[in-house]
């Protein structure tokens, strides 16, 4: 392994886990009124989120780590759902967070995945910067693969 746990990005990974930990309990703890749309759009949410979630798992594999920047050794994955997206780890995070906000209709867990979404936005800055130095072909993907969702972001 390369560096220590906060060379390889571990503050990311604990920041990451706060604001996730604030998201869970913020839902259950301050909920509002629920309402049949916003239940139909949280379930879409879901969906996507674990679609998002389990298919870059499954294609990173062994590349698979909490740390932002890459193992040593690790190859450059750009099949399966990473050909549309550069971070579907991260969409799966966002799209969850929102559809816990919605199935609680609660505001500041909603506030909580805003915070959260903007936190993986910089994170994977970050790790986009790492990414490019671990990897040479990363640029080229980067030029042509949206970062959280195909088409938009």
């Amino acid at each position: 392994m390369a560096g220590g746990f906060y060379e390889r990005g571990g503050g990311w990974v604990l920041t990451q886990s706060v604001l996730m930990v604030l998201v869970l309990v913020g839902g259950p703890l301050t909920p509002g009124a629920a309402a049949g749309l916003r239940l139909a759009l949280a379930g879409v949410l879901l969906l996507a989120g674990a679609g998002f979630g389990i298919a870059g798992a499954w294609v990173l594999g062994r590349n698979r780590t909490i740390f932002p920047r890459p193992n040593p050794g690790s190859r450059l994955v750009t099949g399966g759902v990473y050909r549309w997206v550069r971070h579907p780890l991260y969409a799966s995070l966002m799209c969850l967070a929102f559809a816990w906000a919605l199935y609680w209709s609660s505001w500041p867990t909603a506030l909580a995945a805003i915070g959260l979404t903007v936190f993986l936005r910089a994170k994977a800055a970050r790790e986009e910067v790492w990414l490019r130095e671990h990897f040479p072909g990363y640029a080229d993907y980067a030029g042509r693969v949206r970062r959280f969702f195909p088409g938009v972001w």
